[in-house]
């Protein structure tokens, strides 16, 4: 079993910041945050990629559980599954933009491509 980042947080804090930054990145198509959050966010945001592809309503019901807007989750299911509906994997990209001025922690660009 893989080991989870646990990101300083509670398990309910963690993942509902999760869902936030997921459903940002649906919204806007580009977040700027962590290096260790772009992983997570990334992992959770492909997930839901690869179960918005199939339209039915178990899949949306899926999606609305862990996307926090419903107009995002229509966008998801209407423009961003069906432009990847050819591929199997890899709908983001995470890009290091070097470290943050006040912590150095290590900064990055999560992108739908």
């Amino acid at each position: 079993m893989p080991r989870t980042r646990k990101l300083g947080r509670a398990t309910d804090s963690r993942m509902a910041m999760l869902r936030a930054m997921v459903t940002y990145l649906f919204e806007n198509g580009k977040i700027e945050t962590t290096l260790a959050r772009a992983k997570d966010v990334s992992s959770m945001a492909e997930k839901m990629i690869t179960v918005a592809k199939e339209d039915n309503l178990h899949n949306k019901r899926m999606v609305m559980g862990f996307v926090t807007k419903e107009s995002v989750t229509h966008k998801l299911f209407t423009e961003i599954a069906p432009k990847y509906a050819d591929k199997n994997g890899g709908y983001t990209r995470i890009t290091k933009i070097g470290p943050r001025r006040g912590d150095a922690a290590e900064m990055a660009i999560i992108e739908l491509l």
